[in-house]
């Protein structure tokens, strides 16, 4: 004898059922994936060009369209219709899809073969707004997990702000002249002439509307326990590692104008986060080995943050020496700073790794007794 979902009648009365859900997922799922190899198909076309941009955005995007269609199309057969998390894992995939597509599409029909294909001032049109879209998908993602529902009732003012500010953005990009952000050589077909250009002004916002949304995440973590903790726990881990990427990427390379920190760091970093990220979500939604996250937790917060004081006291202490050096002998020999810094770190490791051990583990210690209740559910 079959059995049926969970999903109740008065459910599949109010909207979809759990198979038409299931097949609209995979649907979706689909199509992201299609766009993506269309557009990978794209990229490897316009490589053959010489001088011809490659789409900024392409490895985010492939990640992105292949990792969360896919765990989307997974967690929406598994949930009921009415869980948006699945929804939201199959619409970033999707939004990543067009992006993907279209940006390749727009530099192949209007740079590297111009008008050879037509279309091509529409999709790179898309692409200068559809970014706000996406960005605004991963805030509500944050306010969202893992239940569905907002952390507090007072939440909703801010949910409230995500949708002004993306529809803001998406209005204000979509007729800004100038350059496409992530097309350098393709202007937007539908700029305003003499408009002012409010794509930076735009970015601050989404950035920091995605930041507080990833920061809701805290605030649940404080009141969860049990099972729903565990799973804030895995996308915690996960949104931290994009997030450090994001920052180093959009705000750290900028202010220290160093477009190398940039590539070499931030972007690593970011489609690290970015691939873990569906995974660790995934896992934490369908409850399976989630109680080895604590020590991957512990030992990342504690490298991450010995990591940063010491790249702050190695900036401290190689100025300190060369104006000392620079006192005494009227000299500023940078070979003997580096060295005397070195000896410094060097002794500074360990004191300051027990130090900052110890107090990471203080904090994880705070949940060990729910946590060992938990674990004796599996």
């Amino acid at each position: 004898m079959k059995t049926r979902t969970s999903v109740s009648p008065g459910h599949e009365r109010a909207g979809m059922g759990p198979r038409v859900a299931a097949g609209l997922a995979r649907l979706v799922c689909v199509l992201s994936l299609a766009l993506a190899g269309a557009g990978l198909l794209l990229l490897a076309a316009n490589r053959i060009y010489l001088g011809v941009p490659v789409f900024e955005e392409w490895v985010e995007d492939t990640v992105i369209a292949v990792g969360f269609s896919t765990v989307g199309a997974v967690i929406a057969h598994r949930f009921p219709p009415r869980n948006p998390i699945g929804w939201l894992f199959c619409a970033l995939g999707l939004v990543a899809g067009v992006l993907l597509f279209c940006g390749e599409y727009a530099v192949y029909a209007m740079v590297a073969g111009p008008w050879s294909l037509p279309g091509g001032e529409a999709a790179a049109w898309i692409v200068t707004w559809l970014w706000v879209v996406h960005s605004g998908l991963f805030a509500f993602l944050g306010l969202l997990f893992p239940d569905g529902r907002l952390p507090a009732v007072r939440w909703r003012y801010f949910a409230w702000t995500v949708v002004v500010v993306v529809v803001f953005g998406t209005v204000t990009t979509a007729f800004s002249p100038g350059p496409v952000d992530s097309l350098s050589l393709i202007s937007n077909p539908l700029g305003i002439e003499g408009a002012p250009n409010l794509h930076n002004v735009v970015e601050v916002f989404v950035f920091a509307v995605t930041l507080v949304a990833a920061a809701s995440v805290l605030v649940r973590l404080r009141r969860a326990d049990g099972m729903e903790r565990l799973q804030i726990k895995w996308f915690a881990y996960s949104a931290a590692v994009l997030a450090v990427g994001a920052l180093i990427s959009w705000v750290i390379s900028d202010a220290v104008d160093a477009r190398w920190l940039r590539w070499d760091v931030g972007f690593v970093v970011t489609v690290a986060g970015l691939a873990g990220l569906p995974v660790a979500l995934g896992i934490a939604i369908l409850r399976y080995r989630l109680h080895n996250i604590d020590l991957i937790v512990n030992r990342a917060v504690v490298y991450a943050i010995l990591t940063a004081v010491l790249a702050g006291l190695f900036e401290i202490t190689l100025v300190s020496v060369q104006h000392v050096l620079l006192a005494f002998t009227h000299v500023e020999d940078s070979g003997l700073a580096y060295f005397a810094t070195a000896m410094v770190m060097a002794a500074m490791f360990e004191p300051l790794k027990r130090r900052i051990d110890a107090l990471v583990e203080g904090y994880f210690l705070q949940d060990e007794e729910s946590e060992k209740t938990t674990e004796t559910m599996f």
